[in-house]
């Protein structure tokens, strides 16, 4: 019994596609260890905050590492060499503003991304905020496409100085 020209088209047809469906999974593999690189702390005490923000970031490729403590934040961040981190300004234990303080006087830590989160969007506190050093200032509430954003700006910028 033999194929006739219709079921051989079918079976190329099928073969072909399961090749390119193949390819385009190494080709996410690679793509997904490329972005698991980028690693994120957040400092953040509110945990609807975090969890948001975690899923977020972790459905972009991000790894997402989170606090919710001021006193020994610092700690965590020099712990986790992260390419980027997300720090409120309320916090326990810390204001945000003396943690960023801190970050910005140790060698090796004077241009890691900060991106600072607060729910008063006072003027005095951005002004604060960029007199301590820090990369990007975000107002409560925000987008999930305002946070991707911001995320994906200061990574980039990272990335090219």
């Amino acid at each position: 019994m033999g194929f006739d020209s219709s079921c051989r088209a079918r079976l190329i047809s099928v073969n072909t596609k399961s090749a390119g469906s193949i390819r385009t999974g190494e080709r996410r593999k690679g793509e997904e260890e490329q972005l698991m690189g980028r690693h994120v702390v957040l400092i953040e005490d509110e945990a609807n905050i975090t969890e948001a923000i975690r899923f977020l970031l972790s459905r972009e490729g991000w790894q997402v590492e989170t606090h919710a403590d001021g006193s020994d934040a610092l700690e965590v961040i020099r712990a986790a060499a992260p390419d980027l981190v997300i720090l409120d300004v309320m916090l326990p234990g810390r204001s945000g503003m003396d943690i960023l303080r801190d970050l910005r006087a140790e060698t090796g830590m004077e241009h890691l991304p900060v991106l600072m989160l607060t729910a008063r969007g006072q003027a005095r506190d951005r002004e604060m905020a960029e007199k301590a050093g820090v990369s990007r200032f975000m107002t409560k509430p925000f987008s999930n496409a305002e946070v991707l954003t911001a995320v994906r700006d200061l990574h980039a910028q990272a990335q090219q100085g």
